[in-house]
């Protein structure tokens, strides 16, 4: 013998759980006209690890196209990378040219 007290379940509505990504950050070098090839180098060598011939080839593109994106990743560590890159000061004499010109973006997409 069966009760059926006339009780219906609905069934649950799927939740689709989704993992939101950060959108990653591009680090640009800005062409300039101050800084000397060699001091561009060794910034690039020094802050982002590059081997000398990485960091010609990014300083080139530069100096041909106005900008290079040298580094891409999270917020946080961009950030970071042009900190540091921020702390490297040219000097010709006794006048500071100052640091790279550079900056963080939203990478696109």
């Amino acid at each position: 013998m069966s009760v059926d007290a006339g009780i219906t379940t609905k069934p649950g509505e799927e939740v689709e759980t989704r993992t939101r990504l950060l959108p990653p950050y591009h680090v640009i070098l800005e062409n300039d006209d101050h800084h000397s090839m060699e001091f561009v180098i060794e910034v690039l060598q020094k802050a982002l690890g590059f081997n000398e011939q990485r960091s010609y080839q990014l300083m080139m593109l530069a100096h041909g196209s106005g900008q290079a994106v040298v580094w891409t990743g999270s917020k946080e560590v961009a950030e970071l990378k042009l900190e540091q890159m921020l702390t490297f000061h040219e000097t010709h004499g006794n006048k500071n040219l100052g640091p790279l010109g550079v900056r963080i973006e939203p990478a696109p997409g």
